[in-house]
């Protein structure tokens, strides 16, 4: 350990939180482990609330009820339309069949009539509904992140959203759901139970739609036997391969097959035969599979949504569960190869607490690996920007230019390019460093006015800061390359 009380207080900034604000280093210079373990153990740690964002199932009506009027103001434009072309056709017609030898003297007796109507062009209406609640989450989101005095409680936040990912690219309404599912399932459970969220997650109206559990039916069900069987096993293959047990470890397709019978009926409230409650869960026991299922060598008796909640409680318990979200935890907050030893006093943690996510978070916080091992991992994307906002003072007065800085950098909010998430390993992201040049080059343009470079040296790293750094900043041509060069400084680009 290094015998600067800075320096850990720099590092813990980087490694556990999202990076140092102004004065944060010397805050929590006496005692850094204690620091992070205390934002853990506040009242309402990893919670957003806001009560302009709408719940789930009030996002998702807004989406149905947007989409309705977009489809009844195009089908009254296109009657609208009709209606002009058969009323141009038939003046049309007239004209064809009126005398030759009197057309000159109807058209001078004619009365004068109002030309064809014209189409008017559509008028912009701005971002629909589904954008701007992606945008009002997306500002909200930010801001905790601004806020949090480590930003501890966040990087776990976002270490499990990504984990229990859904993608605002899917069709339906997740795209308005995304930021009501990380509060709603992610938020709460952060650092309650394993098996809490879980549940949570599983049973979000945004993962059903993500992975098409709201349109799954057991061949054998009532909706199955009168309609044709219509069995989708995505979401139960992504839980025991992603989200618990681990790629090609304890279970086999004959568990993922009866494991997808088992959570049928896990559904939402239609939207149209229910406008105040549509899209909320519902479990519907037409769409069921009936009977007792055996999964990863259990048996489970048929008892509705009870039997899919008793089969994630067990695999939510289970070793191979435990080793998996160890090891994810460990590459995340420490190394891309992480240390056996940390991985295995996690997964025991994990195991012999059933799943206490505080705990695990104090187990990493406490042990000598996380802080001995080297700075070598790349912030992903959305880490880096805030910490760039934090070091810098900036709380953008409009979230949009952060989002599509994401997109730029290869991480957009919300959308993974498939459901395993966004990468952890460093490699995938070297190759987006030359946007990211671009993006500190903007910043830095906007906040060199409002700050000296070299106080920003020593709010962002500190100790941390090499004097070869120091000295690029120092022989800067101008404030806003100063910036640029700190911004992108491998000090800073590393957790």
């Amino acid at each position: 350990m290094a015998t600067d009380p800075k320096h850990d207080a720099a590092f813990a900034l980087h490694r556990f939180g999202l990076g140092p604000r102004v004065g944060s280093i010397t805050a929590i210079a006496s005692d850094p482990r204690g620091a992070l373990i205390a934002e853990l153990d506040r009242p309402g740690a990893g919670a957003l609330t806001n009560p302009d964002l709408l719940t789930g199932g009030e996002a998702a009506r807004a989406m149905f009820d947007f989409r309705q009027e977009r489809k009844a103001a195009r089908l009254a434009d296109r009657a609208a339309r009709e209606i002009e072309r058969q009323a141009q056709n038939a003046a049309a017609q007239q004209a064809a069949n009126a005398p030759s030898d009197a057309s000159g003297a109807m058209a001078a007796n004619a009365p004068a009539s109002a030309p064809p109507a014209q189409a008017q062009p559509a008028r912009n209406p701005g971002p629909g509904v589904p954008q701007q609640l992606y945008l009002e989450e997306a500002r909200a989101r930010t801001e905790a992140a601004l806020g949090g005095d480590t930003g501890f409680a966040e990087r776990l936040v976002w270490f499990w959203s990504n984990h229990f990912c859904v993608s605002a690219n899917k069709g339906g309404p997740v795209r308005a759901l995304c930021g009501a599912f990380e509060r709603e399932a992610i938020r709460p459970h952060v650092l309650g139970r394993f098996g809490d969220m879980l549940l949570a997650v599983e049973s979000h109206p945004a993962m059903l739609f993500y992975l098409d559990n709201v349109r799954s039916i057991g061949p054998q069900s009532m909706a199955g036997r009168n309609r044709g069987a219509g069995l989708n096993e995505n979401l139960a293959r992504e839980i025991l391969e992603l989200h618990t047990l681990g790629v090609r470890t304890v279970y086999t397709q004959d568990d993922v097959t009866s494991f997808a019978k088992v959570i049928t009926g896990w559904s939402i409230v239609p939207f149209k035969q229910d406008p105040v409650h549509g899209g909320d869960f519902f479990f519907n026991p037409r769409m069921h599979e009936p009977g007792a299922q055996t999964v990863v060598g259990k048996v489970y008796p048929d008892g509705g949504f009870d039997q899919g909640s008793a089969v994630l409680a067990d695999i939510a318990r289970h070793p191979a569960t435990a080793r998996h979200i160890a090891s994810k935890f460990a590459t995340h907050f420490v190394a891309d190869a992480p240390p056996p030893a940390l991985v295995e006093r996690l997964s025991k943690r994990f195991l012999d607490t059933q799943g206490d996510l505080k705990d695990l978070a104090k187990i990493l916080i406490n042990s000598e690996e996380t802080w001995t091992a080297a700075r070598a991992k790349l912030k992903r994307p959305s880490e880096w920007i805030v910490s760039a906002l934090r070091a810098t003072g900036v709380t953008p007065p409009d979230i949009r230019p952060v989002v599509q800085a994401q997109n730029m950098l290869g991480e957009p909010l919300w959308r993974p390019p498939a459901p395993k998430g966004f990468s952890d390993d460093s490699m995938d992201w070297m190759s987006g460093l030359a946007e990211r040049l671009d993006v500190a080059n903007q910043l830095a343009r906007r906040v060199a006015p409002l700050v000296d470079p070299d106080a920003v040296v020593d709010t962002a790293l500190g100790p941390l800061a090499s004097d070869e750094t120091r000295q690029t900043v120092k022989r800067a041509e101008s404030r806003p390359q100063a910036l640029a060069l700190l911004l992108m400084a491998p000090e800073f680009q590393r957790r």
